[in-house]
């Protein structure tokens, strides 16, 4: 049977229909994120941080000859703020300290949200 035979066939049928009846939502079943908590599914999950002391370029040559003592100089002034990072994106920059033996970056300047945010979406 052709195409155009069964549009004209269809053209004396009646089509009937009707609107669907839902039953309303029970909001106590409800399940899904309050307003006030859509990121908390997020707070636990684990992002990657690193500190960027500073960058070089070496010959092969002298990386070959690195060994115990040797001081590689970093292009970045001791002045400098340190770069941090999550998830390899730039999202401050900061000053090292030291807390108890330990090293520790002090959040000096956080990167406007919209260029923190480009490439993303």
């Amino acid at each position: 049977m052709a195409i155009d035979d069964m549009l004209n066939g269809m053209e004396d049928d009646e089509v009937v229909g009707s609107l669907a009846d839902f039953p309303e939502f029970d909001e106590s079943t409800k399940k899904g994120f309050k307003s006030d908590s859509k990121l908390d599914f997020l707070k636990d999950l684990q992002l990657n941080v690193y500190i960027e002391l500073g960058r070089t370029k070496m010959q092969i040559k002298d990386i070959l000859e690195l060994e115990r003592g040797y001081v590689i100089e970093l292009e970045k002034l001791a002045s400098e703020p340190v770069d941090v990072f999550i998830n390899n994106k730039k999202i401050a920059e900061g000053e090292v300290v030291v807390i108890d033996k330990h090293f520790g970056i002090r959040i000096t300047n956080l990167i406007a949200t919209e260029d923190r945010l480009k490439g993303i979406a």
